[in-house]
Parts: C-alpha cells; structure tokens; sequence
C-alpha cells in the first residue's frame, strides 16, 4: 500500500488555513496513487493550542473542521488520518481529548485518543486532555493499522532505562496485531532530538517486527521549533522514507516493499541554524508581521542574530540600526557596517552620546557624590530600548533581542535595555555555539567579518571594558551553565567533572539564581536545546537557595 506522509506547518487556530493545506496536500498524494496520507498531531487546529482548549467555541471549531475535511475528500482515492483536539466525554472534567481522525471516502474510519499525555519540560497535556481508555486497530485495504499519537509511543521498556509511564499503549495496540504502525507527531526540535527519534522508532520496529512511520510537524510556534524529519523504517529496523528537515514535504512509501535508504549523518551546527531561521520566520509572520529591526552593537550576539533575520525573512526585511555611545569603538561602528553589507540589509546610525548626557545630567542632582557604576552602563542600554521600541512603533516591525543563553543566564543583561523586544532568537545558545554558528556560517565565504569574530567580547559600555571583567571565560563559563541549567548538576558535581574551583561554580550558581527574575520579563526565547529558558524551565523568583 502506497502512503504519503503529509509534512505541513500548521497555525495554531488557524482552521482555515490548515484545512486548506491538509486538502491541497491529500489531492496531491491521491494523484501519485498513495492510499493513505498521514499529517501530524493536532494538525487540523495547530499544536500546541494551550489554553484554547478550554474554549468551547474552538473545540467546537475543531469538530466541524473534521466534517469539512471529510466533505472535501469524500471523492479522494486517498483516506487521511490527522491529529484533531474533540471535546471530551470522560470522567476527568478535562475538557478535550488529543485525537488521530481517520477519514475514507467521507467517513470517520477511526478516532483514536492519544493516552499517554507529558507533563514535563515544555509539555502540559494533562491540564487539558482526557487519556484515551482503549487502544483499537484498524482495517485499511486488509492491512491492520496500529495508530498513536506522540508519547503514547515513547515508553517503550526496553529502549528507556527509566520509564515516565506504567503503562505502554504499543502493547495493548500489539496485541491486536497490527501489521503497521504510524505515529502523528509534533515532536519539537532540541539539539541531538532528531537522532534519537530515529534511534527510538528504530527500536520499536524491530521488537514488534512491523514497519513504523512517523509524521511530524514542521516550523515554529512560539518558541517551540519543529524539525519535521517525518520517516518510514522497515520491520527490519532500516530507514526507508525520511522527509526534509525544517521545511514542508510529501513523501510516499510503500512500508512493505520500499528498500532501505542512505542518510547523511545531521550536522548538529547547521540544524541548530536551521532552527533558528525557522523560528524567526514563523514567529514573526504568523504574529502578522513582515518586517523586523535588530541593534547592531559590532559584537558577535547582534551579527549572528541579524544574519538569521536575514535568511528567514529576506535582506528587504531587516533593518539595522547602530547605536554608538561615548565607549563606542570606532571598529564596532566598521564592523557593523561590514556586516549590513554582507548580508544586504538598511544599516542606520544613531548616536546616544547627546541622550546619555541628558539622562546623566537630569540624576545629578540626585547622584551627586556619587561615583559612575553600573547605573550609569545600564542607563546607555536603555537608552537603546528606548529607540529601537520607539522604531518598532513608528515603522511597524519587531524587535528582535540579541542575548544569548550565557548572558541571560547569570544575568548580564539589562531589563528594558538590550533585553526589550519580541523575540530573543539565540537565547538558547551559549557563547561558544553562538561562535561555533558564526565560523560555519563563515564556511564558503565571509558573512560575520572576521574582525567580529575575533575580538574580545565586550559590552562597550564603559572605557576598554571587557566580558571577562565580571565573568570567567565563556570557554569555562559555558560549560558550568550547560551542566548546571540543562543537566540539573549540583555544584559539586560540576566542579569534581570539569576541574573548576567550587567557589566559582557556587559563585556562577549564585547568579544563575539572583537573574530569575530578569528570565521571567524576558522575550519569547527560541528553543534549540533540551533545557531553555521559558515554559520548560519552572522556577519562583523570591526563593533563598543554599550552593
């Protein structure tokens, strides 16, 4: 049996367009002769849709866009199995069920409810949905399908050492017989996910000895990011389909004649980059938006960030703006024009000197006696979120941050400075990735100038100061905070495995916990890791932690 694996970006709430997109794409899968074409988890109505789940009103939507689409490949050769939210009818209270629809000829072949519901990380299901209570196969052209959704197939004992679940829907599915199974997915994209996606299904396949196929959401939603890389794999356990990562794609397999594929090992540089440029587009467009101004500082974070706004929304759509102060070098200014004309984008100037001596003259009075110190730095970086807010208002377009994960990590940053704005698009990535991202991009020819790359990073707030003056390098910095907020290691933990001091670790710790509340005003922060910061990672802000 042919099946195509329907590979789209859905829009959370956006009913019409994802229907048009499910349909469009089913009638090119039944022209190629597939007699089945799988989209992913809640596809019809865009995942995840949070708290409009317990809107009567769009589950009631939802209800009536399954009718619609049933309606409009009623005289399709393909069936269509999709991901929908239906309101429930449990014990729970819970007020929807997270369903697969399978849909022939015009009738409702099948409603699966997915059973095992996340409630880590960036997941809540169990806030909204009711788990399903049984497991069914079902019969399409005399082939038994086993059909779940998302976690229900990630318990399986023998591939996890720890299971989140008692209960493993794949056995009660396989003691039906299926002869294959097909997971909806919108599994969101962290570095390293995708292989162990593959290495999980793999698994399975070759423990219940049938074929397994995965479709999987693409783009962004918010902050989540999702590869797609939906794929078939044999009951052998061989690949043999893979959909394009990071972009909309229809892919057809027979699952039980196909024969077994090569694929290229990721490049974990390049899909981090990919992600990021996915991210910025969908945000930035499904907000209603086309246009977007970046604060070039002539440092690394603001290059990267500007190239990436670049590449997902086109040059045309990207202004720089440069915002030199007293401690501003000359080279910054240079490199940042540098930068702007290698990536094509509208370059503009504006000097705070004048606005910072207004600022600093208005608190005399109230300082006097006082010695310059970080208030003064901090006044400069909120002279900055002043005009690029004030920019954003007059022309229309957003405001992208340029922190990355380091600094908004321990805090060195600044509220209502360089932190306002709509997007932090490398909050998850700490310094040294955000150089790692930048030498790849530099592979074929010069984007970010090596005069970039290559200097010490430096806020330039005040004379010759550099990052290493309140922080240890990132080279020492990064690898703290990656054990630390992504790993959940303890301080000693992370001093005995690296070799650092135990007083610098404590003392980097100290300031992971002291910034909680800068994180919580902080903008929407594109995830590219198993840990960011946002809705995956939960913590109060007055607390007293012992180190």
């Amino acid at each position: 049996m042919k099946i195509a694996l329907g590979q789209i970006n859905p829009t959370i709430g956006d009913f019409t367009g994802n229907l048009n997109k499910i349909i469009e794409v089913s009638y090119r899968a039944a022209a190629m002769g597939a007699r089945l074409t799988v989209f992913s988890e809640l596809a019809i109505c865009g995942y995840p849709p949070a708290d409009f789940l317990e809107k009567p009103s769009f589950l009631a939507r939802c209800r009536s866009a399954v009718d619609e689409l049933a309606d409009a490949t009623r005289d399709l050769g393909t069936a269509v199995l999709a991901g929908v939210a239906l309101e429930a009818n449990g014990p729970t209270g819970k007020p929807a069920v997270n369903a697969a629809v399978l849909l022939d000829k015009g009738k409702l072949l099948l409603e699966q409810h997915k059973r095992l519901l996340p409630f880590y990380d960036v997941f809540d299901e169990q806030r909204y949905f009711s788990p399903a209570r049984t497991q069914r196969v079902v019969e399409l052209e005399g082939i038994r399908l086993g059909i779940s959704i998302c976690e229900d197939a990630w318990n399986d004992k023998n591939f996890w050492p720890r299971r989140l679940y008692s209960i493993d829907p794949m056995e009660e599915l396989m003691a039906q017989h299926p002869g294959l199974h097909i997971n909806l997915s919108s599994s969101p994209f962290w570095h390293g996910k995708p292989a162990l996606r593959r290495e999980m299904l793999t698994a399975i396949a070759r423990r219940d000895c049938i074929p397994v196929l995965l479709c999987n959401q693409v783009g962004g939603n918010d902050s989540l990011i999702f590869d797609g890389s939906s794929l078939a794999i044999n009951a052998r356990g061989e690949l043999i389909a893979q959909a394009a990562s990071f972009e909309e794609d229809l892919v057809f397999v027979d699952p039980f004649a196909a024969q077994p594929i090569e694929s290229p090992a990721p490049d974990d540089t390049e899909a981090a980059w990919r992600a990021l440029v996915v991210g910025t587009r969908d945000y930035v467009r499904k907000c209603g938006f086309r246009k977007v101004l970046v604060g070039l500082s002539g440092g690394i974070d603001s290059a990267l960030v500007a190239a990436v706004a670049a590449e997902a929304l086109g040059a045309e759509n990207v202004m720089a703006v440069g915002m030199p102060s007293p401690y501003s070098s000359q080279g910054s200014i240079d490199d940042s024009r540098k930068l702007a004309a290698n990536l094509g984008i509208r370059f503009e100037l504006i000097g705070i000197s004048g606005l910072f001596s207004e600022f600093t003259r208005a608190l005399e009075p109230l300082f006097a006696g006082m010695q310059p110190d970080i208030t003064e730095e901090n006044i400069q970086s909120r002279v900055r979120g002043n005009l690029l807010m004030a920019l954003s208002n007059k022309f229309g377009a957003l405001v992208l941050t340029t922190g990355n994960k380091s600094e908004m990590a321990v805090g060195y940053c600044t509220l209502y400075g360089d932190m306002v704005g709509a997007l932090a698009v490398i909050g998850d990535l700490v310094k040294t990735r955000v150089y790692a991202i930048c030498r790849w991009l530099n592979r074929d020819r010069e984007i970010i100038p090596l005069a970039i790359l290559e200097k010490p990073p430096s806020a330039e707030l005040r004379p010759d100061q550099k990052d290493t003056d309140s922080l240890p390098p990132y080279e020492v910095l990064d690898p703290i905070l990656e054990a630390y907020v992504e790993r959940y290691e303890s301080p000693h933990q992370i001093a005995q495995e690296n070799g650092f001091p135990l007083d610098l670790v404590k003392h980097i710790v100290r300031l992971v916990e002291r910034s909680e509340y800068k994180r919580q005003q902080a903008a929407p922060v594109l995830k590219v890791t198993s840990k960011s910061f946002g809705m995956g990672r939960r913590f109060p802000i007055a607390v007293k932690v012992q180190v």
